[in-house]
């Protein structure tokens, strides 16, 4: 596939070497020869990430993202040379958002469930992060400022380094996936229809004498269903349940 195929960011089949993190991050990016172009990387992450943030990276190709900052799609590729590096940009770009610093407790697990309720919130201002991040793998000097901050948080959990960098990365993925369902759930109420197709068909299943363990669990009281309460329940649960004696 030449340089100007439309590989969706994320495919699996896009930049199989993989990005250089030395590269990418430790080298300021190098403008071709000749007059100084009107745009910088940044601003070419920036257009990425509002096409993500308004239609989903399937819109994100090298020939929209030019288009929004008035370029030429071969002019870009010295600052983004394929989508893989695009979609490092725009995750490091929008971690920005996230804050670097914030007051500790000393309660670890309580610092912990707040770090991911801004993870959280940060996902759902971005729907696409949750599949960006799935292949993300150089974290950029944004991305490492809030880790610093996590890791720090998990200091009095007693864990050595490498065992708070596995905590973290468990956090991010359950927020990450938890919201990715979030997004498709939320999609799937817009239709009154199909909820009330669903409903039917787990009441029938329910009463057919053949899963007597979903027919309890669907007759037990309901808990709270708001997007903000499942997920504090289902955080919780998992950070609660932690053991920090392992290692």
């Amino acid at each position: 596939m030449g340089r100007e195929g439309e590989t969706v960011p994320g495919d699996a089949r896009a930049g199989a070497a993989g990005v250089d993190p030395e590269r990418l991050w430790l080298r300021p990016p190098e403008p071709r020869r000749g007059r100084r172009p009107s745009f910088s990387r940044e601003a070419i992450t920036a257009a990425a990430v509002a096409v993500a943030d308004a239609e989903g990276l399937d819109a994100v190709t090298m020939r929209r993202v030019a288009a929004e900052v008035g370029a030429g799609v071969m002019s870009l590729y010295s600052y983004a040379p394929d989508k893989e590096t695009l979609l490092e940009l725009m995750v490091d770009h929008v971690s920005g958002e996230l804050p670097a610093t914030g007051e500790t407790t000393g309660d670890w697990r309580a610092d912990l469930k707040a770090i991911a309720h801004l993870q959280r919130a940060h996902m759902l201002r971005h729907p696409w992060l949750p599949a960006a991040l799935s292949t993300h793998r150089t974290p950029g000097p944004r991305t490492l400022a809030f880790l610093e901050r996590a890791l720090a948080a998990l200091r009095p959990s007693g864990l050595d380094g490498a065992a708070r960098l596995e905590v973290f990365a468990q956090i991010t993925a359950f927020v990450a996936g938890h919201v990715g369902h979030e997004i498709a759930q939320a999609a799937a109420a817009r239709s009154p229809e199909r909820s009330a197709a669903e409903a039917r068909y787990l009441a029938a299943v329910a009463a057919d004498g053949r899963h007597p363990e979903l027919a309890e669990a669907l007759a037990a009281p309901r808990r709270p269903v708001t997007p903000e309460a499942t997920f504090t329940r289902f955080l919780n649960r998992l950070i609660d349940g932690l053991d920090t004696g392992s290692g």
